[in-house]
């Protein structure tokens, strides 16, 4: 098992990188004010998505991209180290088309969509002219057990009616949002497996019936993208607005749940690099009490353990890409490992980002760094896409399932009285 990036991955790191530095970054100012003062998109991001097109740095995130579809197709290991680049600057994704959770929803389109759905939904995704969401989580239940979900679809003639209410839904109040992924209770279904019993809607975002109520702020922060509450009231659309089959969203979801991790790590991970530089260079120029903050030993353990940690993470997630790649593990592995990745990586950019947080005092709580932004996406992190708890517990189920199969094995490394008192003795 090889992490070393590929020649391509390594080329196209620089590249976009370069392109970072060059075209992005000098327009994060003009970003922040176009969305102080209600502009957003702000103008010139068609220019820059225009410009990373031509560049050949546009759709990086998928692996099966046909050769006739616009992008460059990468495996997840190439992608990873991008994505983290990516991370770095929260709003870059969308100048290469990369952005969630248009990313995740391309993919389900690429693997279940129809070629009519295709036609319609894909190819302006794909062409980075529309953006879309993904409507899982529900106000009214514990949507951290999916079988909760109480939004319901049902067949009606050559219809399909929706009832029911979503919220902190990402990418919805994006002026260009057109389409919703929805997942819904098969209404009146009952018996049998409960992850059977859910289907996925596509759902124009213009739809009579569906009200976007309000952009809901997370811990405060008001994204101009939105995460949104959504009410679906008698929403009526044609049958073949049904994304792949009836009674398969959940296989669908898990489809999508693994790269998408992957993407979501790698940016943390991208985030978390850039906490720790902006760090370490406030503690070298920081002067109290008679020293430098870099001489005092316990802000040099802060230094030391974000770098053990980012590191730590990062191969984990490399790993979990590799892994995607190749299938090289069983069903029940790989999903432990996609949780365990959620896992670190919230928990990672917590500590990283406070850590920086505390090095820069008073400015680390403003909005004059990024650090307090990459706080609360971070601690968004534990919940969204699931809480903490959740993905620890399967964890923890394929580890006692590897117990129980095994039961007994490790008796050999016991050494008890009666053990000892059975043995012949040495003469």
């Amino acid at each position: 098992m090889d992490f070393a990036h590929s020649p391509r991955a390594q080329d196209l790191r620089q590249r976009l990188d370069a392109f970072l530095q060059r075209y992005v970054l000098p327009y994060n100012a003009a970003w922040h004010r176009s969305v102080q003062e209600g502009v957003y998109p702000p103008p010139f991001l068609e220019d820059l998505k225009m410009l990373a097109r031509e560049e050949g740095l546009w759709n990086l995130f998928l692996p099966t991209l046909r050769d006739d579809q616009p992008g460059t197709r990468l495996s997840n290991l190439d992608y990873a180290p991008l994505a983290e680049s990516m991370g770095r600057l929260p709003w870059a994704a969308e100048v290469f088309n990369c952005s969630a959770p248009d990313t995740g929803n391309m993919e389900l389109l690429h693997r279940f969509a129809t070629p009519a759905q295709n036609t319609q939904w894909l190819m302006p995704l794909l062409g980075g002219e529309i953006r879309s969401a993904f409507a899982m989580s529900e106000p009214d239940v514990a949507s951290s057990d999916p079988t909760n979900l109480q939004t319901t679809v049902r067949r009606d003639g050559d219809q399909l009616v929706l009832h029911g209410r979503k919220w902190f839904i990402t990418g919805a109040a994006h002026p260009q949002c057109r389409l919703l992924i929805v997942m819904c209770r098969n209404d009146g279904e009952e018996g049998g497996s409960p992850h059977s019993h859910h289907s996925m809607v596509l759902v124009p975002l213009d739809t009579p019936g569906v009200q976007v109520l309000r952009n809901i702020a997370v811990v405060h922060h008001h994204a101009p993208e939105g995460h949104c509450e959504i009410v679906f009231k008698d929403v009526r659309l044609p049958a073949d607005h049904l994304l792949g089959l009836w009674g398969e969203g959940f296989a669908m979801a898990q489809a999508r749940l693994g790269p998408g991790r992957v993407h979501h790590c790698m940016r943390t991970i991208g985030q978390c690099e850039l906490a720790l530089e902006l760090a370490t260079e406030r503690i070298l120029e920081r002067h109290a009490f008679g020293k430098y903050l870099s001489d005092f030993s316990n802000v040099q353990d802060w230094v030391a353990e974000s770098r053990i940690e980012i590191d730590q993470a990062r191969l984990l997630v490399l790993q979990v890409a590799w892994a995607l790649d190749q299938g090289a593990l069983e069903p029940a592995q790989l999903r432990s490992q996609v949780a365990a990745i959620k896992v670190v990586a919230a928990r990672l950019q917590t500590r990283v980002v406070e850590r920086a947080m505390q090095a820069f005092g008073a400015m680390g709580l403003s909005p004059d760094t990024p650090l307090a932004y990459f706080w609360t996406w971070g601690r968004a992190m534990h919940l969204m896409d699931g809480p903490d708890e959740v993905h620890l517990r399967t964890v923890a189920r394929h580890e006692l399932g590897l117990a129980r199969g095994r039961m007994g094995a490790t008796s050999a490394y016991f050494t008890t009285p009666e053990q000892l008192q059975a043995l012949p003795r040495i003469r």
